[in-house]
C-alpha cells in the first residue's frame, strides 16, 4: 500500500473507530456482566460490539485485505506467513480499566505490512481524544474537535526529571529494576495503549513493559510512537515484530520517545525472551 493510499485511509479509519467508541459507551454507561476467557482475560458486551463493528467496517474499506481481531477467529501462522498486509485490531484494549470505569480504555486498528505497523489509530471514546499515524504522513492527536501534529521530545530539551510511563495494571520486579537505574525521574501510570501515547505526544519519555502483551495491543500505538518520532523495540533495541512466529504474543519491550539518548546503558542484563 502507498503512502496516498494510507493517506486516504486514515479520515475512514479514525471514523470507524469513533463509531466503535460509541458501542463501547452505550455499554459503559450501564450494568454489564463480565465474562473470562480461556486466559482469564476479561471479556464484556462492549468488546463484542466493537469487534463486529470493526470487522464489518474493514472488510467494507478494503474487501481484499484480511481482518486479526482479538475477538475473532484466529488464523494459524501458515494462512498468515502469506499475507502481504493485513489489519490488527484490538476492539477494547483495556478492558479492565473499563471494567474499572476510570475512562483509561481505547479502540485499536493497525495496518501491518512486512512485520510492521504503517497505519495506526488509538481512539479514548471516554476521553474524546483520537491519536492516529501513517508512515509517510505523522502522527495527529484530535481532540474536542481540534486536530494537531505530535511529536515526540528530545531529552536535550526537558527541564527536569525524566517521566517513566508505567501500566496501571501490570508493573513487576523487572520494570522497577530498570527503573532504578535511570537518572532523576517520576513516575506516571496510565491504562492500555494510552502509555504509548503519553510518549508520542511528548508527555513521557519511557514506557518499559516487562510480561505478556500480545501484538493487537501494541501495533496501533507502536505506529504512533515511531511516526511521531520515537522507537518501539525489543531490550536488545531491534525493531518490535509482527506476523513473525506461530505466537502472537510480544516480548518484553520499550517505548522512548528520544532515540538519540543511549537507552542501552540501562539494559544490562536484559535478555529477548521469545513467547
Amino acid at each position: 500500500m502507498n503512502l496516498e493510499e494510507r493517506k486516504e485511509l486514515l479520515d475512514p479509519l479514525c471514523e470507524l473507530a469513533r463509531s466503535a467508541g460509541e458501542r463501547i459507551m452505550a455499554v459503559y454507561q450501564r450494568d454489564f456482566e463480565v465474562d473470562t476467557k480461556d486466559d482469564d482475560s476479561p471479556l464484556t458486551e462492549a468488546d463484542r460490539a466493537a469487534h463486529e463493528a470493526l470487522v464489518k467496517g474493514l472488510r467494507e474499506l478494503t474487501p481484499g485485505i484480511p481482518v486479526l481481531s482479538e475477538e475473532g477467529d484466529q488464523a494459524d501462522f501458515d494462512t498468515r506467513r502469506g499475507w502481504d498486509n493485513y489489519w490488527l485490531v484490538d476492539p477494547l484494549d483495556g478492558t479492565k480499566e473499563f471494567i474499572k470505569k476510570n475512562g483509561e480504555f481505547t479502540v485499536n486498528i493497525a495496518l501491518i505490512q512486512g512485520q510492521r505497523p504503517i497505519i495506526g489509530i488509538v481512539h479514548a471514546p471516554a476521553l474524546g481524544t483520537t491519536y492516529f499515524a501513517a508512515k509517510g504522513k505523522g502522527a495527529f492527536r484530535t481532540k474536542e474537535g481540534e486536530t494537531e501534529s505530535i511529536h515526540t521530545r528530545s531529552l536535550s530539551e526537558v527541564e527536569g526529571p525524566l517521566v517513566a510511563v508505567v501500566s496501571r495494571s501490570h508493573r513487576g520486579e523487572a520494570v522497577d529494576t530498570l527503573l532504578e537505574r535511570l537518572p532523576e525521574h517520576e513516575t506516571t501510570s496510565v491504562g492500555s495503549s494510552l502509555k504509548f501515547c503519553l510518549v508520542a505526544e511528548g508527555k513521557a519519555d519511557l514506557y518499559p513493559r516487562f510480561g505478556p502483551t500480545s501484538e493487537w495491543d501494541t501495533a496501533a500505538a507502536q505506529c504512533v510512537v515511531e511516526t511521531a518520532g520515537g522507537k518501539v523495540c525489543l531490550v536488545d533495541l531491534q525493531p518490535l515484530p509482527y506476523n513473525s512466529k506461530e505466537s502472537l504474543l510480544n516480548p518484553d519491550f520499550l517505548v522512548f520517545g528520544d532515540p538519540a539518548h543511549d537507552w542501552s546503558q540501562y539494559l544490562e542484563g536484559f535478555t529477548v525472551e521469545w513467547r
